[in-house]
């Protein structure tokens, strides 16, 4: 929709209306943001949120936390974001604006590369699904970390130092045995508000709050704990309305403005590059070097050609390549490449991927 609409005379209308400035006040107190602003601000921390839930629950119970598990896919999710990095600025030295979209190719989205899995069936032994997932989870875990240290602006000590006092304050409610998900909410959006204007990306403040809703709490059915029942409640709402909204705000470009020479141009080039070539080098490489060696084994049922195949989806990068972008270039100038680039990028992924393992045996071995 955020394609069509680019290319119909509506366009105008929708990027005006995303620009429209959305104030919440109270006396002296009080936020103004553009739409889009809120989208990419606000919105997308509840998916950070999320995310963070997720992160926390495979660390201490699921795929991340049996170390026998998750040595390939990390390995793989750690090659999966070197490589493309490296093709970008390889693509960008010359550049020193450009060179900010470094990470734009390092992500893996989630919910595409799985989608496309799901399409396959059977043919796709689970063990390889699981390798895709967890190797997907790490790779969010390490977009989490580069959000954090690479795209921070000027700092504001005293917006700071207000978050710390609310952190303590999380703290302190996971330490009392605190179950109730009310205190947790009503600290999270002043977290949020405080991280807003210290300079650190205000999403980060949803990975915090999940560091601190209880997840293990004795006595009580797994769907009664509160990291889990959050979670889930926040699954639909992230899945059928964040991301969408979250798509349709930045997804949008007019292709009648584009050429071939246009994808050729050194950030798309290097987004679209990373992606789809960055990826699957690097996932290969990661993950074959441990398999070679001898440390972790192929995934059972799988193949080299079935483990490829997988690395190819890994460049599928639409959301969180997306979201860095928005980080990396928040002036206007590098919008439309940094579209092109991630959407030419995972598209390729996308049919190439879907195209290898269609086309697997599904007994090789």
């Amino acid at each position: 929709m955020a394609l069509v609409l680019a290319n119909s005379p509506l366009r105008e209308t929708v990027q005006a209306a995303l620009a429209d400035r959305f104030t919440i006040q109270y006396r002296e107190i009080g936020l103004s943001k553009p739409l889009l602003l809120w989208i990419n601000d606000g919105l997308m921390a509840i998916f950070f949120l999320l995310v963070g839930l997720e992160i926390k629950r495979e660390i201490l119970e699921g795929e991340l936390s049996r170390p026998s598990q998750v040595a390939l896919p990390i390995a793989g999710a750690l090659g999966g974001m070197l490589i493309p990095g490296l093709i970008y600025l390889a693509l960008n030295w010359r550049d020193p604006v450009g060179l900010r979209g470094w990470a734009i190719p390092t992500a893996t989205d989630i919910a595409f590369s799985l989608g496309v899995l799901a399409a396959l069936g059977s043919r796709v032994p689970l063990a390889l699904k699981m390798f895709l997932t967890t190797l997907a989870i790490v790779d969010d875990l390490g977009a989490i970390v580069i959000i954090a240290a690479f795209y921070t602006s000027h700092l504001t000590p005293l917006a700071l130092g207000f978050a710390g006092v609310v952190i303590v304050g999380l703290a302190a409610l996971n330490l009392a045995g605190v179950r109730r998900l009310g205190p947790y909410m009503v600290l999270g959006v002043v977290l949020w508000a405080s991280v807003l204007r210290s300079g650190v990306h205000a999403t980060l403040a949803g990975v915090v709050l999940a560091m601190f809703i209880p997840l293990r709490v004795s006595g009580v059915a797994d769907e009664a704990r509160p990291a889990v029942h959050l979670e889930h409640a926040l699954k639909p709402w992230s899945a059928w309305f964040i991301m969408p909204v979250f798509a349709f705000a930045n997804a949008g470009l007019a292709l009648g403005d584009l050429s071939l020479a246009s994808l050729l141009e050194p950030v798309p080039l290097g987004i679209a590059a990373g992606l789809f070539l960055g990826k699957q080098i690097g996932i290969v490489l990661g993950a074959g070097l441990l398999i070679a060696l001898g440390v972790a084994a192929m995934p059972a049922g799988g193949s080299w050609r079935g483990l490829y195949g997988v690395a190819v989806l890994g460049g599928i990068g639409f959301t969180m390549s997306l979201f860095i972008g928005t980080l990396a270039f928040p002036d206007p100038t590098h919008e439309a490449q940094v579209r092109l680039g991630v959407l030419a990028g995972s598209l390729l992924s996308a049919i190439v991927g879907y195209l290898v393992l269609s086309t697997t045996p599904r007994d090789s071995s």
